[in-house]
């Protein structure tokens, strides 16, 4: 920002140093000299090219003074200007304003993404998982110093600004997003952030981390699907060390395992799927994909079917929960019409 600032700077001085020369020599010049006379004393000079002058300056020492002054204010400037474009070049704005339109580019591409509001300790943990298992996301925040920090890792897209700016959602790519987890430092950032970001896309999945617990109900009155308590969550993971602690063992192996990157995956079945009408037997999911499906979500009633076996059918609307690593979830979503 200083190297951007200081180039406006010295355009700003070329500027009025050029101003004072035309000025100055039409004054010197008088009814001799007209302005584009003036104007073209002031261009060779500042451009040092040389070129003979309009009306000789021998009989005038007040104005060979000046001429020498004024060569001397435009080498500074010339310098001035030089050095920070230099600045500007080396300091890495111009790299860093190109990288960022490459970035717009990229963003508007995006279809189907999620949206990270935050960047903190919660938020780098959702940052990591999304990295982890290949789905497409942004991360806006307003801090210059994590936004940096963030953009070490090519993989990840970001945009710096507000949250609650309409403006700065709809550069992330809100209006095509599949859904939008805000882990914004408070309550009522978060809250108003959702209904936001409800107003901008109505069919948007909203997942808000939400601090106190008096604020959930409030939370998902703004439009948030789904209200997550860390506390709330802490609270349940050391019951759970307590009273059934190889599962709990289980579930982490399976979140940290960095080769396989295994998780539960949830995949919809499209109207226009092929799996639409058939037994998960006949569907040959396994033996094309290599996942377990664990379960069926009936789209009619909501109902889960827990370890289905071979004769289930598949029906449209249905969502197939399934223990896949990333490439097996993309296999399936090719499958069910959902990729």
């Amino acid at each position: 920002m200083k190297s951007r600032k200081r180039i406006f700077q010295s355009l700003g001085i070329f500027v009025l140093v050029f101003l004072i020369g035309v000025t100055r020599f039409k004054l010197i010049g008088g009814s001799q000299w007209s302005w584009l006379d003036s104007l073209y004393m002031t261009v060779i000079t500042l451009s040092t090219v040389g070129y003979g002058e309009t009306v000789d300056l021998g009989g005038n020492p007040g104005a060979r003074i000046f001429a020498i002054v004024f060569i001397i204010l435009c080498l500074g400037t010339i310098a001035f200007a030089v050095s920070s474009i230099t600045s500007f070049i080396v300091e890495g704005e111009l790299k860093n304003i190109l990288g960022r339109r490459r970035m717009q580019k990229r963003i508007a591409r995006l279809k189907d993404h999620f949206i990270v509001c935050g960047t903190g300790e919660t938020a780098l943990t959702i940052i990591g998982e999304l990295v982890e298992i290949r789905h497409k996301f942004v991360v806006v925040d307003s801090s210059p110093e994590r936004i940096e920090k963030l953009a070490e890792n090519e993989k990840i897209l970001f945009v710096q600004g507000d949250p609650a700016d309409d403006e700065v959602l709809i550069e992330a790519g809100i209006e095509r997003a599949r859904g939008i987890l805000l882990s914004l430092p408070t309550d009522e950032i978060n809250l108003f952030v959702s209904i936001t970001a409800r107003s901008l896309n109505p069919s948007i999945r909203i997942v808000t981390k939400g601090i106190e617990l008096q604020t959930h109900k409030k939370m998902r009155k703004a439009g948030s699907n789904a209200v997550i308590s860390p506390s709330y969550i802490g609270g349940m993971r050391m019951v759970s060390e307590m009273v059934r602690p190889h599962v709990v063992s289980f579930l982490d192996m399976m979140l940290r395992e960095r080769e396989a990157s295994v998780r539960f995956e949830e995949v919809p079945v499209a109207d226009e799927s092929r799996l639409g009408g058939k037994t998960l037997a006949e569907s040959k999911i396994k033996e094309n994909t290599g996942l377990l499906v664990a379960a069926i979500r009936r789209g009619a009633s909501g109902r889960f079917e827990y370890n289905p076996t071979g004769d289930a059918l598949i029906n449209p609307g249905d969502t197939l929960i399934a223990i896949a690593d990333p490439e097996q979830r993309m296999a399936l979503e090719k499958l069910a019409g959902a990729g």
